[in-house]
C-alpha cells in the first residue's frame, strides 16, 4: 500500500511563496497557499496572480484542484511540511527589511501542529534561524534559488537542495525528505548558519562574473575588441562553464544580489574583515547602470537636452513583473527634462519614477522619437522590425545594451546602433 503524500504548505503570497507552492501543486502534491491578507487571497481564488512568470498562470490554473488557497491560519493544522516564504525587500541600501517574515512567522506558528515541519524558505541572515523561539516541532532552513523569469522552471526543477538544520547529521523529519526527494535533486544538510551564508556565497559568485563581463566588456570599447566574441571561449572552459553570467550589462539589479552584497560589507564591519573587493564590486555596479544615461547624454542630450527619447522595457529584466534596482528606472530618472515615452508588456508606464507617456505598443512609442534605449530584452521586443523603427523614429541612435535588435539589420536601415561590449563606431563608417 503506498502511503499518502505529505500535505505542504506555503505561507506568504509574494513571488516567493506563490511560485513554490505552485510547483508543489504542480508535482502533484496537497499545498496549501496561505496568506493573512484576505484581499489577495480573493485574488488569487479568482485565479488573479500578482505576479508575472512564465507559464506561471497556467500551471496554477491546472494545479487548482490540488490546491488550497486561504487566510485562515487554522488550515495549516493540516500540513506537514510549512514553508515561511514571503518576500525579503530590501532599501536602496541592501539592508533587508525582516519584519514581514516577523509577522508571518507571528501568524503562522501557533497554528503548527506539533509533530509539522517548520521550514524558512525567505532569504534571512546567517543567525536568523537558529534565533527563532517558540516552534514546537522541527525548524529548518532551506535556500531558494529562484530567478525571475524563470522561477517556476527553477521550483520544477531545481539543481540542488541546500537544507539548514539544528543537527546536520540527523535524520531529516519522513515527510520533508519525502517532499524534497520527488523532485529528484542531491539534498545538501548543513548547519543552519552554513546554509544561510550559502545563499549569499552563491550570489557573490554570480556577482564576479557580472564584475567580469561588464569590465572587460567596457575595455573592448576602446580596444576595438568584442565581448559577444569574447564570452563563448569562457564558457567552454570547464573552470568557469557554459552558464556563467558572461553577458555584459547595466549593474547588479533586482535587490537579491545588492542584499548579500551588503550583508558581507556589513559583516566586514562588524568582525574586523577586508571586504574591500565587495566595495569595488557595488561601485562597478553604479558606474554600469549609468552606461546608457551616458552614451545619450553625449550623442543626443548635450546637444539636444529637450529631445524625445522612446524606452522600450520598465523591468529590471524580462518576464518578470519587479523593477526592483530597474536599470530603466536609473535611466529614466536622469530624463526630467525630455520628452519621454515608454513601453513594458508587463509593467505600467505608471510605475515610472518621472512624468512619461504611455506607448500603445514598441512602434508606436518609438515615433518622432530622436532616440531609443532599449532597457529591457523582453522577447517580444525581438521580433520587432528595424526598418519599422528607422521608419518610425524622427533620428537614428538606438541605444541596445543587450542586442535585442539583430545588429546587421539595423544598420543596413541606416539604424545608428549602439551596444556594450564592442567599439561604437560612426555610423557612416560601418
Amino acid at each position: 500500500m503506498t502511503a499518502a503524500l505529505p500535505t505542504i504548505a506555503y505561507c506568504g503570497m509574494t513571488h516567493l511563496g506563490l511560485v513554490s507552492g505552485t510547483a508543489a501543486a504542480a508535482k502533484g502534491f496537497s499545498a496549501i497557499l496561505f496568506d493573512p491578507d484576505t484581499a489577495l487571497i480573493d485574488r488569487l481564488g479568482r485565479g488573479e496572480l500578482p505576479v508575472s512568470e512564465p507559464d506561471l498562470d497556467a500551471t496554477f490554473a491546472a494545479s487548482r484542484e490540488r490546491l488550497t488557497i486561504t487566510a485562515d491560519a487554522t488550515d495549516l493544522a493540516r500540513a506537514d511540511v510549512v514553508y515561511l516564504a514571503p518576500d525579503v525587500p530590501t532599501d536602496d541600501t541592501g539592508a533587508s527589511d525582516l519584519s514581514a517574515v516577523h509577522r508571518l512567522l507571528d501568524a503562522v506558528r501557533p497554528a503548527l501542529r506539533d509533530d509539522a515541519t517548520l521550514v524558512i524558505l525567505s532569504q534571512v541572515p546567517p543567525g536568523f534561524t537558529r534565533g527563532i523561539a517558540g516552534v514546537r516541532g522541527p525548524l529548518h532552513y532551506q535556500v531558494e534559488t529562484l530567478v525571475f523569469g524563470i522561477a517556476l522552471q527553477r521550483a520544477l526543477e531545481p539543481e540542488r537542495y541546500i537544507v539548514g538544520c539544528a543537527e546536520p547529521s540527523a535524520p531529516l523529519p519522513a515527510p520533508f525528505r519525502t517532499y524534497l526527494e520527488a523532485f529528484g535533486c542531491p539534498i545538501l544538510p548543513m548547519r543552519y548558519e552554513s546554509a544561510e551564508l550559502a545563499k549569499i556565497s552563491i550570489n557573490m559568485c554570480l556577482v564576479a562574473s557580472v564584475g567580469v563581463a561588464n569590465t572587460m566588456a567596457e575595455i573592448c570599447e576602446h580596444v576595438g575588441a568584442d565581448w559577444a566574441e569574447i564570452a563563448p571561449s569562457l564558457k567552454l572552459d570547464r573552470r568557469i562553464g557554459a552558464y556563467s553570467y558572461l553577458a555584459p550589462g547595466l549593474g547588479l539589479a533586482g535587490g537579491n544580489l545588492e542584499r548579500d552584497l551588503a550583508t558581507v560589507m556589513r559583516l566586514g564591519a562588524g568582525h574586523g574583515t577586508d571586504t574591500g573587493i565587495v566595495k569595488a564590486w557595488v561601485e562597478n555596479s553604479a558606474w554600469r547602470k549609468g552606461w546608457v544615461a551616458r552614451t545619450l547624454k553625449a550623442r543626443v542630450l548635450d546637444a539636444n537636452p529637450a529631445a524625445r527619447i522612446a524606452v522600450l522595457g520598465l523591468a529590471y529584466k524580462q518576464d518578470t513583473h519587479s523593477t526592483k534596482n530597474s536599470p530603466s528606472f536609473a535611466l529614466l530618472s536622469e530624463l526630467a527634462d525630455a520628452d519621454v515615452c515608454v513601453h513594458d508588456p508587463v509593467v505600467p508606464a505608471s510605475a515610472a519614477p518621472i512624468a512619461v507617456t504611455a506607448g500603445a505598443d514598441p512602434i508606436a512609442t518609438v515615433r518622432g522619437a530622436d532616440a531609443l534605449c532599449i532597457m529591457t530584452p523582453w522577447p517580444a521586443y525581438k521580433t520587432i522590425d528595424p526598418a519599422e523603427v528607422a521608419a518610425a523614429m524622427r533620428g537614428k541612435i538606438v541605444i541596445d545594451p543587450y542586442r535585442v535588435l539583430d545588429p546587421e539589420r539595423a544598420r543596413r536601415v541606416g539604424l545608428d546602433w549602439i551596444t556594450l561590449g564592442v567599439a561604437d563606431q560612426p555610423q557612416e563608417t560601418r
